[in-house]
């Protein structure tokens, strides 16, 4: 796979911020800013997540997604829902302004999230939902829970690495993304020899932004592999994998906040290839997303870049894009 990224979408060594003085955290946190501001995107290493733990929820994942379709509709949900979502059911991949449904993704998705209540009814029922377990694969949910409390952790550090950053404190974020809703998605990529020749342009995810604040993804490398778009030609160029690191990304609302000073970019999974016919990758993506009833309006210069978005109430316009992106 090419690496032809790494220079915009560099490897930033957590030890540095756990370990380091005043001045080398310093210095972490202005490479995370110039890593989200140059490309949206970074590698994080020494994140201290068992690779152990990743690799029994894949096989606890493929279990499930190895069941009967009969069985797994006991599960299902819609998109931003807690369970099961079957494939072409979502659509990331924009046509102009709106989800081109015609060409949905090529995945399926268990969706879980942490258990919260905000008191608020009608919000507990959708931001909040349950999770839904399945009695057949008893292990996902200690294996999902543990490995979710793994991933906060994680994300607390990088928002207080971008508090940092911005001079805003270490608890800005914090304070405004202890309440949101979690999410992990757990996309299975299935292979050519089930899914059949894609459709022109389908894609096992489409070519989207991220909605919220942080995306940390531990996937497989393959040659249906994770593509980003940095410029405006058009060009799709391929996302350097290294071995025990985690890819971060981040969302539009996370975007929206800075002005635009930080990038929310163009990314999609290739549909599965000729070269690699029986090839099927499973993705484990943790989101981080701000309190559900959190304002997002945009930081004045100079942290923001003088780009100006309406704000926005972050649970409802994760809401709304989740009901753009379902395919009925």
């Amino acid at each position: 796979m090419s690496n032809t990224l790494t220079d915009v979408i560099p490897l930033i060594d957590l030890a540095d911020w756990r370990t380091g003085d005043a001045g080398v955290q310093a210095a972490a946190a202005a490479k995370v800013d110039q890593a989200l501001r140059d490309s949206g995107f970074l590698m994080l290493a020494n994140h201290d997540v068992d690779p152990q733990l990743a690799a029994d929820l894949r096989s606890a994942a493929k279990a499930f997604f190895s069941l009967p379709r009969e069985t797994k509709a006991r599960y299902e949900t819609t998109v931003g829902g807690r369970g099961w979502l079957p494939s072409g059911k979502e659509a990331n991949s924009f046509a102009g302004e709106e989800a081109d449904k015609a060409t949905p993704d090529m995945k399926e998705s268990l969706t879980m999230g942490r258990p919260y209540a905000t008191g608020n009814p009608t919000l507990d029922s959708t931001a909040f939902a349950p999770n839904v377990w399945p009695d057949e694969v008893p292990e996902l949910e200690l294996l999902a829970t543990t490995y979710m409390e793994a991933m906060y952790g994680l994300y607390d550090e990088l928002l207080r690495m971008c508090g940092e950053a911005l001079g805003l404190g270490r608890e800005w974020f914090i304070e405004r993304c202890a309440n949101g809703t979690r999410t992990l998605n757990i996309n299975r990529y299935p292979s050519l020899e089930e899914t059949g020749v894609p459709k022109p342009g389908q894609f096992r995810v489409g070519a989207h932004t991220d909605w919220s604040i942080f995306t940390l993804l531990d996937r497989q490398p393959g040659y249906g592999g994770f593509q980003v778009q940095l410029s405006d030609d058009g060009e799709w160029l391929d996302a350097p994998f290294v071995e025990g690191t985690l890819l971060v990304n981040i969302g539009d609302l996370l975007a929206r906040w800075t002005g635009g000073r930080w990038r929310s970019t163009r990314h999609r999974v290739l549909p599965p290839q000729e070269s690699a016919p029986a090839e099927e990758l499973i993705s484990l993506i943790q989101f981080c997303d701000a309190n559900v009833d959190a304002i997002v309006e945009t930081m004045p210069a100079p942290i923001g870049s003088g780009t100006t978005y309406d704000a926005v109430l972050a649970g409802e316009y994760l809401r709304q894009r989740a009901i753009q992106a379902t395919v009925k």
